[in-house]
């Protein structure tokens, strides 16, 4: 553990980089090999690597250099650790840092995917992507801000994005909507969040029949 702490302070950015972005990539393979029982075993051919090296290229390039600078700006912006400094820490990043991040992840994949309308998808995943983000950063950045070193917060942070990244990845080959919503029911006090789809309603209301 040592020697890697000591890689860490000697090349703080290159090994925060590096993490965060093995891992975002690694978040998109996983997300395959967990949709593969519903595809047809015939036609399937392993994971496709195409995608994955799409969502590695915006989480290099763009993710984890963002991160990295924005924890160091926001850590010289509100330094410590007391409860008023996390709360304020977590507050800008939801209200800053997620809606780029995610903007970031639908717009470059689209345009990787040489769509015509770049942002078709941010704009019908938005918004349920957003608010089932604040319910998780909410409390993977409280215990990033305050049990965190700050020259590992990138590498923390893409940890938590290995869950999120694939989460992103299912959203956007499905409907962000429904998704999130059936995800969320079931927790207590969070359907408000997350009303049943009109498709959801007409199959609940089938099945009472």
């Amino acid at each position: 553990m040592r020697p890697l702490l000591g890689l860490v302070q000697r090349h703080p950015w290159l090994a925060n980089v590096t993490a965060y972005g093995t891992l975002f990539s690694a978040a998109d393979v996983a997300q395959q090999m967990l949709a593969r029982p519903h595809q047809d075993p015939l036609r399937y051919d392993g994971p496709n690597l195409k995608q994955t090296a799409k969502v590695a290229l915006v989480g290099f390039s763009f993710h984890a250099n963002f991160n990295y600078v924005w924890f160091r700006s926001l850590e010289r912006l509100l330094p410590g650790s007391n409860a008023t400094k996390v709360i304020g820490k977590v507050a800008c990043d939801q209200i800053i840092a997620a809606p780029v991040t995610i903007a970031a992840f639908y717009a470059g994949l689209s345009l990787l995917d040489g769509q015509r309308d770049i942002f078709e998808n941010l704009r019908e995943k938005f918004w349920p992507t957003y608010k089932a983000g604040v319910l998780c950063w909410t409390l993977f950045q409280a215990v990033n801000f305050t049990f965190v070193p700050p020259m590992l917060r990138t590498a923390y942070v893409g940890a938590c994005s290995f869950l999120w990244t694939a989460f992103l990845c299912y959203l956007r080959q499905n409907d962000a909507t429904q998704a999130t919503s059936q995800l969320f029911q079931a927790l207590p006090g969070l359907s408000g969040l997350f009303p049943p789809t009109e498709g959801e309603n007409q199959v609940n209301a089938a099945s009472e029949k």
